[in-house]
């Protein structure tokens, strides 16, 4: 055993250098090196997921049904490996919408509803409270495994351990998460300590099982060779003894990975790079299999060292350490347990707090206490208190749902309880990024109907259970219905009680959610959420304001409103950066444009909620203009008398045009089969050159078989170059016929044009640097978000970086790159330092086959369908392409894409 003096400096130390760390990581944010930009950080974070119950009860649970403990770790791995496109796409949402916490997630989703985002927000924390606790149980009860106190329940409240445990663990939440408001809601510094703390838990729990199996045993051969020689040991090696219920565990492990709110912290609101997502798909999976590798080995070690009993199995991994007088070894296994709880209760309770200030109490503020909010000058202290308070009255609470109720459960049972209610918002987030039809009221009613019977079996029965209702509640139903016992609700009969509780919870929830929608009659601004939130990828992410339209504020009142929440530099730095993206002259800046109120309130939105922010930002509007429902309204009817007039004015020339249709089709099809001509007797020429080149080598290494080898290997090599020249050319062909004849597939969505860039270049680097030609890239650190194709704007890109790369084969140059913004659409220059082109080439270099003088090919046998090929897709995508030149000092070839609607508007 150890001292309580030796235990409180390792933890204190601990605890100190997590603080420390997290402190660094803040610091290393605000200085723009932020730690984050590495996946594996983020990667890491996500294990939080792995509290004190896989810490200590998937031993526990291991102990008595073998590998039933796997569902709850092979759930995670298949949404990881199988579900990352559903994870991308909430990510993608959260980030363009500000999202702060899964509450203001769904609320923004339904019409940035409060009502909505408060009960989701109080959902979530009946729901987690008994998550909270169970860390706190496995805190109080493996202290007191490795100081030797005694487990009794304390007779007075100075008494208790678990209350310090639980006042600590709020104190020191409030240091990681609630020093300063930040308009991201994002904690770099705690992610940053929760990645560190991850990897302490898993060296931990490796080192007892490493410890156990090595040091006690003679290896995992050893005990499982025991294990199978004991009658009662043996079935744990089987599925025999595992409960039945894989596959609503696993389905239930799946959903709450994602939904839970500390894995929805981590995971969407933390998130600062969607690629890193790359990463995480595998890294976490990784990271659940090393973890879980001793789980069994370590349960079945100790119920052979343990074999009289005595001995809980979820202290398995203190107790075999201090049995065989390893105390330092018990202690890193306690500082890996305080670390698995640590990093869950302080996620959890920041997400918490966040949604409880944003969706719940600044509502209420915002509706009945106007005058004091407009008295108080600095808001963000007033939200720094309100989490702080709402931290530590979930920590109380726990502390009470632990003493009153949890002492009687094991800690995976707790746990459960706690995923059966995080799965409740599955239905209605799901629904609502793929399906269009989920309404505010649907999902109103689904919650509440998930959540009652969740309640009515699950929470209900452990009270009664605990001695705090009639026993005769669970045994005999309610007022003796036996049909509503809730481990038995409408004579369903399972043994497990939490897949029983899932059926049934989901069964109304979603019943609930669906039927109300299809009956339901959405409001204007429900409709336009729901478009942007299931058609992320394919529309702009267009700021919902659309109730601002016509609305006239000064910017010092917008200015003003934005630093009483966020503070005063923030604010400053923020509506600077936003100035210079708008090409705004701040001098002159005194009345907002529509997208600068539209910019306020995504900005408070980080901060607050979307729900609040827009509540705010129309609180200092005047004049606002017409509502989503008017507006609609009227375009509507607008519509009804477009259309009918054209109808009419359709019909009367309708003859007119048909005759006209006709003549121009022939003129055109005449057209058509010049062009036909000319472009097959290019295409003929073209590729005549290499196969004539190819066919020559051929009949040479035919008709010459002692032919050296050099000189053999040369041959070979000019004929793979021919036949590489031939299949890019078909290709281009291809690509021209598709585009021109209109059969080319274009897949329009949002495009990061410094992707586009950076991809081109990866893609040319190695050649490039062989042929002694160096690449500089010019890029902007903000957003670059253009309405295109991807592919395309990609082969554009590499068309023209080809292009110029020609000119210098086997000299060495320097081309150029550069992307600059130019108000309503994106700029990339393309620039070499070759002979240039002459005045009469400028207008020429696109067309097909056209065959360059001193153009950047630089080669005049080549094919010029590079260019054709680029300027067909740019004017495609609705932008321009061109080059300028002075002959004898290189050339640059420019092109435009339109910046997309939503970026626009930011």
């Amino acid at each position: 055993m150890l001292s309580n003096t030796a235990i409180f400096i390792a933890s204190a130390i601990y605890l100190g250098l997590l603080f420390a760390l997290a402190y660094w990581g803040d610091r290393r944010a605000e200085q723009g090196r932020s730690l984050l930009k590495h996946p594996a950080i983020y990667s890491l974070s996500i294990a939080v997921y792995c509290t004190t119950w896989t810490f200590y009860g998937s031993v526990g649970r291991a102990a008595s049904t073998g590998l039933g403990f796997l569902p709850i770790y092979l759930g995670p791995t298949l949404t990881f490996l199988l579900g990352w496109f559903v994870i991308g796409k909430i990510v993608r949402i959260s980030r363009k919408h500000r999202i702060t916490s899964i509450a203001d997630f769904v609320s923004s989703r339904y019409g940035k509803s409060h009502v909505l985002g408060g009960l989701v927000s109080i959902i979530a924390v009946v729901g987690i409270m008994p998550y909270i606790s169970i860390q706190l149980k496995a805190v109080w009860t493996s202290y007191n495994v490795i100081s030797g106190a005694s487990q009794t329940h304390p007779q007075t409240l100075s008494d208790d351990k678990a209350l310090y445990v639980a006042l600590l663990m709020a104190a020191f939440t409030i240091l990681f998460g609630t020093r300063h408001i930040d308009a991201t809601e994002q904690h770099e510094g705690m992610v940053t300590a929760i990645a560190f703390e991850s990897v302490i838990k898993l060296l931990a729990f490796l080192s007892v099982g490493i410890f156990v199996c090595y040091g006690m045993f003679d290896g995992l051969g050893d005990i499982y060779a025991r294990a199978a020689a004991n009658k009662d040991l043996s079935v744990l090696l089987t599925m025999e003894n595992a409960e039945g219920n894989w596959l609503s565990l696993g389905i239930l492990a799946m959903v709450v990975t994602i939904f839970l709110p500390r894995q929805f912290q981590v995971i969407v609101v933390e998130n600062t790079d969607e690629r890193h997502l790359n990463h995480a798909i595998w890294m976490f999976p990784l990271y659940l299999l090393v973890i879980n590798l001793f789980v069994l080995p370590i349960a079945l070690g100790g119920l052979l060292y343990f074999s009289e009993g005595g001995v809980d199995a979820d202290i398995f991994v203190l107790a075999l350490p201090l049995a065989e007088g390893h105390p330092w070894l018990a202690l890193f296994v306690f500082i890996g347990g305080l670390s698995a709880a640590t990093g869950m209760v302080i996620v959890a309770a920041i997400a918490l707090s966040t949604m409880i200030c944003n969706d719940l109490v600044m509502p209420i503020l915002l509706r009945y206490f106007k005058k004091y909010l407009a008295s108080r000058r600095d808001m963000s202290m007033l939200l720094l208190t309100i989490r702080r308070v709402v931290i530590i009255v979930i920590m109380v609470l726990a502390y009470l749902y632990f003493r009153l109720i949890g002492e009687s459960y094991a800690l995976v049972t707790i746990g459960l309880v706690s995923f059966a209610a995080a799965a409740q918002f599955a239905p209605v987030i799901l629904g609502g990024i793929y399906w269009k039809g989920g309404t505010q009221r649907g999902a109103i009613a689904g919650l509440l109907a998930g959540f009652l019977v969740w309640g009515y079996t699950l929470v209900l029965p452990s009270f009664a259970l605990s001695d705090w209702l009639p026993i005769s509640f669970v045994n005999q139903g309610p007022f003796g219905i036996e049909m509503l016992k809730p481990y038995a609700l409408f004579g369903l009969v399972q043994n497990d009680h939490i897949s029983h509780s899932l059926f049934w919870s989901m069964i109304a929830n979603i019943g609930m959610y669906i039927l109300v929608s299809l009956f339901d009659n959405p409001s204007a601004i429900e409709r336009i959420q729901a478009t942007l939130f299931v058609e992320v990828d394919r529309h702009a992410a267009v700021n919902q304001s659309v109730g601002f339209w016509g609305a006239q504020v000064p910017v010092k009142d917008l200015r003003n409103l934005s630093a009483r929440y966020i503070g005063r530099e923030a604010t400053i730095k923020a509506f600077h950066e936003h100035a210079l993206r708008r090409d705004i002259d701040e001098v002159h800046w005194d009345q907002a444009e529509p997208v600068t109120v539209r910019f306020c309130e995504r900005l408070l939105a980080g901060a607050i909620g979307s729900a609040s922010a827009r509540v705010l930002v129309a609180s200092v509007v005047k004049g606002k203009g017409a509502s989503l429902d008017e507006m609609l309204e009227v375009l509507d009817e607008a519509s009804h008398v477009i259309e009918y007039s054209h109808q009419l004015e359709q019909k009367s020339n309708a003859l007119v045009e048909a005759t006209s249709e006709l003549k121009e089709a022939n003129e055109q099809l005449r057209a058509l089969d010049r062009l036909k001509d000319e472009f097959l007797a290019h295409v003929a020429h073209e590729l005549r050159t290499p196969l004539t080149s190819i066919r020559g080598f051929t009949e040479i290494l035919h008709d010459n078989p002692d032919l050296g080898f050099a000189q053999r290997q040369k041959f070979l090599g000019v004929m793979v170059e021919e036949s590489q020249r031939l299949t890019r050319l078909i290709n281009q062909v291809l690509d021209l016929a598709r585009i021109e004849s209109g059969r080319e597939t274009w897949v329009i969505s949002e495009v990061e044009m410094r992707d586009v860039i950076i991809h081109g270049v990866e893609t040319l680097h190695k050649e490039c640097e062989k042929d002694g030609i160096s690449l500089n890239v010019d890029l902007p650190k903000y957003l670059s978000l253009v309405l295109g194709d991807k592919d395309k704007l990609t082969q554009v890109m590499i068309n023209l970086i080809s292009n110029a790369q020609k000119i210098y084969k086997g000299k060495g140059g320097v081309v150029n790159i550069s992307l600059s913004d130019q108000g309503d659409h994106v700029c990339v220059s393309v620039q070499d330092f070759g002979p240039g082109l002459h005045e009469d080439e400028l207008d020429k270099v696109f067309e097909k086959f056209y065959q360059a003088k001193q153009v950047g090919t630089g080669n005049p046998t080549g094919s010029g369908l590079g260019l054709a090929i680029c300027q067909r897709i740019i004017d495609h995508l609705g932008g321009k392409i061109w080059v300028e030149s002075t002959y004898g000092e290189g050339a640059t070839f420019y092109f435009t894409v339109p910046f997309s609607a939503w970026a626009l508007k930011t």
